[in-house]
């Protein structure tokens, strides 16, 4: 699985953040490169920001990343709408 990844600049990680770098393959790069990625997973902290994007190229690597951070307890915000929200086809972030 080829999953590319970076932190936004300035946005603090949360504490999970370990554990999502843990369970999944990511391959860090630039901003610009994940960004061009076909699919994007943003990654919400404490405060409701985008701290890391993760981006996928194939669909079944975007199926499993989602598929990691839904056993790692993180809700994602776009699961029951069609389209995507602040670029991101998929938006997680810690259960409530």
């Amino acid at each position: 699985m080829s999953l590319k990844t970076t932190l936004i600049a300035g946005v603090e990680p949360p504490k999970f953040d370990k554990q999502i770098v843990t369970n999944l393959l990511l391959d860090h790069v630039s901003e610009d490169e994940v960004s061009q990625q076909k699919l994007l997973i943003g990654i919400r902290n404490a405060d409701g920001e985008i701290y890391r994007l993760i981006g996928a190229t194939r669909h079944n690597s975007f199926t499993n990343a989602i598929e990691e951070l839904f056993d790692l307890e993180l809700a994602d915000e776009l699961q029951d709408t069609d389209g995507t929200s602040e670029g991101c086809d998929a938006i997680f972030s810690a259960a409530e």
